[in-house]
């Protein structure tokens, strides 16, 4: 599991703790109800350190975070806020520390597996690796 794990496109497959997570974090119902069992597309560009992390909605819409592990970068939450954070690789996973929770992410065979946290409320999407 070499350092280019992360690379490729991921699809979307489950979840859990959606409703509760999306709430603690303050998104709006209408954010809510976009995201809920929303196909996204996870596309992940790796060279070394440095990473774009990009979400594709459906209906075209797209969100992307560009980071280098280490190093401060800015990023944007799944609620649009715009904030600074320090990406680390930590055993394999990649954590940063958004404004109100915390982020981890790594490859489980062909999986994509990200988990959040807020105040013990545990959110965990997978993904399944399409490219």
């Amino acid at each position: 599991q070499g350092n280019m794990a992360f690379a490729g496109k991921y699809e979307f497959e489950s979840d859990e703790n959606y409703d509760e997570f999306v709430k603690k974090i303050g998104l709006s119902s209408d954010k809510i109800e976009l995201g809920r069992n929303c196909k996204v597309i996870t596309e992940v560009v790796q060279n070394g350190n440095d990473f774009t992390w990009t979400q594709h909605f459906p209906g075209g819409r797209t969100m992307s975070n560009s980071f280098t592990i280490g190093q401060e970068a800015d990023m944007e939450t799944m609620g649009g806020k715009k904030f600074k954070a320090t990406a680390r690789m930590e055993n394999g996973k990649i954590v940063a520390d958004f404004p109100n929770y915390h982020h981890t992410a790594e490859i489980c065979g062909d999986k994509l597996i990200e988990i959040s946290n807020v105040c013990g409320i545990v959110y965990k999407r997978t993904s399944k690796r399409i490219a």
